[in-house]
C-alpha cells in the first residue's frame, strides 16, 4: 500500500523540487521529515526511488500555506534534503525555490491572480524574511512563457521580480555576525557576511587558486577542498553560528576580478560543492559586500557608482545581476535588493510514499 500526497512539481529559478501545501503533509515535523526523505528518495547517491535529482540543487522541497502574518500573503518553507544523507534541514533559506512560491499558489487556488500581474508578499519562515514577489498573470492565469533568460537554465521564460525587505542576518547575528567587515581566520583574509545568506567570502590567490577553474576542477581538488572545510569550520565559529560541520552553512564563496564586464568573479561552495552557478541569495550577499567600504572585495570588484547600483556577478555559467539601493547617508547600509528570476510548473498530481509513514 501507499500514500498518496498533491504536490505540483517545479522548476524555481535554478533549482527544482516539489511544493506542498503545508495541510497536505504530516503536521508532526518528525513523521514529516521522514515523508519529505521518502519523497525525494534519500538518503541514496541516484535518490533512485524518489524525485530527487541526485544533486543539492535538485534535492530540494517547497512547503505553502496562507500567512496569517499582517501585511503578508503566504508563508514559505523551504527544506534542504541531501542525495546521500537523511536529514531535511529547514535553517537556510533558497531564493531559486523562492520564485515558484506564488504560481505554486495561484495554480492551486490558494490565492487569485490581481490582473495583468500579480504581486505577492512572501514570508520565508526560515529566516523570517519577507519579500515581494510579482508574477505574470494575463488572463487570470500564470504565464511562464516570456523572454527573460537566467543563467544555467536553457530556454526564456516570464521573468518573475524579487523585490528583498529585509535579508541581513538572515541565519547567521547580523549582516557582518564577527562585528568586522574583514577578518583573518585560519591565516586566510575573509569577509564573513550574511545578507540573505552566510557567506565566507575570500581570494581564490589566498588558497593558490586562480578563481577562474572550472566546476569540473574544483571538485576533483580534494586539498582544496580540505583547506576550505577547515576555514568553514573556523568561521562558523566566528560568525556564532556554532559548529557547523553538519550544517550546509556558511558558503563558501572564492573571489577573483571580473573577466566577462561584470562587476566580480565567483566560485561558491554549497558548502562541499562547487556550484554550477551561485544561488540567489548567496549572489544578494556577494553584491552587499562588493559595496562594503573595507571588505575583501576592495580593490578586485568593479563597483558602479551612485546609489543605485547593478552587481553583476560572475559564476561558472554566466552572471547574476542584483539590483541594490544604497543608504545615501550611510553607505554601508543596503536598503533593499531586487532581482530577477523564472519560473515553470513541471508537472502536477500525487506523489507516492509507503503507507507505513503514516501509520
Amino acid at each position: 500500500m501507499q500514500h498518496p500526497i498533491p504536490c505540483l512539481f517545479m522548476r524555481g529559478g535554478s533549482s527544482r523540487g516539489p511544493f506542498f501545501n503545508e495541510a497536505d503533509l504530516p503536521a508532526d515535523l518528525a513523521q514529516r521529515d521522514r515523508v519529505l526523505l521518502a519523497v525525494m528518495g534519500s538518503p541514496d547517491r541516484r535518490q533512485i526511488d524518489g524525485l530527487g535529482g541526485a544533486h543539492p540543487l535538485t534535492s530540494k522541497v517547497g512547503i505553502v500555506r496562507l500567512s496569517q502574518t499582517p501585511g503578508v500573503d503566504l508563508d514559505f518553507l523551504f527544506a534542504q534534503l541531501q542525495p546521500d544523507k537523511d536529514t531535511v534541514d529547514t535553517t537556510p533559506n533558497c531564493g531559486n525555490m523562492l520564485a515558484a512560491v506564488v504560481p505554486f499558489a495561484l495554480e492551486t487556488g490558494l490565492l487569485k491572480a490581481q490582473g495583468d500581474s500579480t504581486t505577492l508578499r512572501v514570508l520565508t519562515l526560515n529566516t523570517d524574511m519577507q519579500c515581494d514577489v510579482m508574477v505574470q498573470t494575463p488572463g487570470g492565469q500564470v504565464s511562464y512563457e516570456g523572454d527573460a533568460g537566467i543563467d544555467s537554465v536553457p530556454g526564456t521564460s516570464a521573468p518573475i521580480k524579487i523585490n528583498f525587505l529585509d535579508t541581513a542576518g538572515s541565519v547567521a547575528p547580523g549582516l557582518l555576525p564577527t562585528g568586522n567587515v574583514r577578518d583573518l581566520i585560519d591565516g586566510i583574509e575573509v569577509t564573513c557576511i550574511d545578507n540573505g545568506m552566510p557567506l565566507v567570502m575570500f581570494k581564490a590567490s589566498d588558497v593558490g587558486r586562480t578563481g577562474y577553474e572550472t566546476v569540473e576542477q574544483m571538485n576533483a581538488d580534494t586539498e582544496l577542498k580540505a583547506r576550505i572545510e577547515r576555514l568553514r569550520i573556523a568561521a562558523g565559529h566566528a560568525m556564532k553560528l556554532g559548529d557547523v560541520t553538519t550544517k550546509p552553512y556558511p558558503k563558501m564563496t572564492l573571489i577573483a576580478a571580473p573577466r566577462h564586464g561584470g562587476s566580480l568573479n565567483t566560485r561558491s561552495f554549497i558548502p562541499h560543492v562547487c556550484h554550477d552557478s551561485i544561488g540567489v541569495l548567496a549572489a544578494v550577499t556577494v553584491g552587499t559586500a562588493c559595496v562594503l567600504d573595507g571588505s575583501v572585495t576592495q580593490g578586485i570588484a568593479v563597483v558602479p557608482p551612485g546609489n543605485a547600483k547593478t552587481i553583476s556577478v560572475e559564476h561558472p555559467t554566466g552572471e547574476f545581476s542584483v539590483a541594490l539601493e544604497i543608504d545615501p547617508k550611510n553607505p554601508q547600509n543596503v536598503l533593499s535588493a531586487a532581482l530577477l528570476r523564472t519560473a515553470r510548473l513541471i508537472m502536477r498530481g500525487e506523489v507516492m510514499v509507503p503507507a507505513a509513514l503514516y501509520r
